[in-house]
């Protein structure tokens, strides 16, 4: 009897900690191991293959097994259908019908099918985790981290599962507990880069960013992974580490300039670093990719609006407004160029709104006051000139470095 997991490739630092956990089987690519993520039950045999028999049933099972070892996870589907039409209590192709499902993105159905499987098989353990993984997949963290307690407390000694759940707990912003449960396998797994990578994300969910990253970034030099430079990057960026944050993230692009998201980060490390025309270039690239991106579109027409490149930048700060209509940046951007286009009015009133939402923000009192009188209205222009003198004074008595 042969259970088929999910036969998607997964690199270990990407989604599921994940797929490592099952197989055991793996390649080398960039320098470390690459899990074929076959989710559990790929490596669970509980009598050997199955081998087709003349009846319509095994042949469609066989059928079904040949398709999903292919990849054709639509056809297998249909056929374990069929044989379950025929035969209900055919565990093994109720598992891996769960499995295909998995694959084929319905992880509801899939939950569905392994439990209804459960009873029928004496090792629960790898059931039990195919349906944490599919719950993982599908977003539900809280779900997933069930199923991997109750794996891991029968199998307390698999490194593997205690990294699906250390994940998972750092999914749900509980780092501490993460660390807590991966710090001490470090000594007898030294040369596990999927525990050092899990592990460093679980630090910097805890508060200790620094050593998170540290460790992130070590993983990425190991490994040559995208994903980790792309992770110690982007949490430097949330530091103001600027500088080290560009050097991760374009060594991310080098590796995997194609990954979502990334060229629009590589694109703000490069702004914040003042490196424009490469920042610029990086927020093209990311909109070739997704158009709708709406940090590639806010920074790039940010960018235009700056050289007076206004009819370029509109269309690109009209849509970073649409994507986000509650964005402060986007607004005061757009009513910036709106300000120096024939439109006075409404950047006045934009201008306004984000003022009284924000009356602590000089920047837009500083435009409004421009505005005001422009729009000959001097007594307004006055009070916002006041307001810029306050707020100045304030700042500069508060000092740099301050909170």
């Amino acid at each position: 009897m042969r259970f088929f997991g999910s036969t998607r490739e997964d690199h270990p630092f990407a989604g599921a900690a994940a797929a490592s956990l099952c197989a055991g089987a793996c390649t080398r690519r960039h320098g470390f191991a690459r899990i074929i993520l076959l989710v559990a039950l790929s490596s669970l045999v509980l009598k050997g293959w199955a081998q087709p028999a003349a009846g319509t049933v095994d042949q469609l099972l066989s059928r079904a097994m040949e398709a999903q070892q292919r990849g054709d996870f639509k056809v297998a589907i249909r056929d374990y259908r069929k044989v379950l039409a025929l035969r209900p209590k055919e565990v093994e192709a109720r598992v891996n019908l769960g499995a295909a499902l998995a694959n084929d993105g319905q992880f509801d159905e899939a939950i569905a099918q392994y439990r209804a499987a459960l009873p029928a098989i004496p090792l629960k353990e790898p059931v039990l985790l195919n349906i944490g993984l599919a719950y993982y997949k599908k977003g539900d963290f809280k779900a997933a981290r069930e199923q991997f307690e109750a794996v891991h407390e029968s199998q307390p000694g698999n490194v593997k599962v205690a990294i699906l759940l250390g994940d998972a707990e750092t999914r749900l912003g509980q780092g501490a507990a993460a660390v807590a449960l991966l710090s001490p396998l470090e000594a007898r797994n030294a040369d596990n880069l999927d525990l050092e990578y899990r592990l460093g994300l679980a630090l910097i969910e805890s508060g200790a960013r620094m050593e998170g990253v540290s460790r992130i970034e070590q993983v990425a030099k190991a490994g040559n992974s995208a994903e980790a430079y792309e992770a110690a990057g982007s949490t430097l960026l949330k530091m103001n580490e600027y500088e080290r944050a560009r050097r991760d993230l374009d060594a991310a692009m080098q590796l995997e300039p194609a990954r979502p998201g990334l060229a629009t980060l590589a694109g703000t490390a490069r702004d914040k670093t003042g490196d424009v025309p490469s920042a610029e270039a990086a927020f093209r690239s990311a909109l070739k990719l997704k158009p709708d991106d709406f940090e590639a579109n806010l920074y790039l027409g940010a960018i235009l609006y700056k050289r007076r490149e206004l009819d370029e930048a509109r269309p690109y700060l009209d849509r970073a407004v649409k994507l986000d209509p509650k964005s402060s940046m986007a607004i005061y951007e757009s009513a910036m160029l709106k300000g120096i286009s024939g439109e006075p009015e409404s950047a006045a009133r934009d201008l306004e709104k984000l003022a009284q939402s924000d009356p602590d923000w000089l920047e837009p009192h500083v435009a409004l006051a421009t505005l005001y009188y422009k729009l000959h209205r001097p007594e307004d222009g006055a009070k916002q000139r006041a307001i810029v003198d306050k707020l100045t004074a304030a700042q500069q008595a508060q000092g740099p470095g301050k909170p």
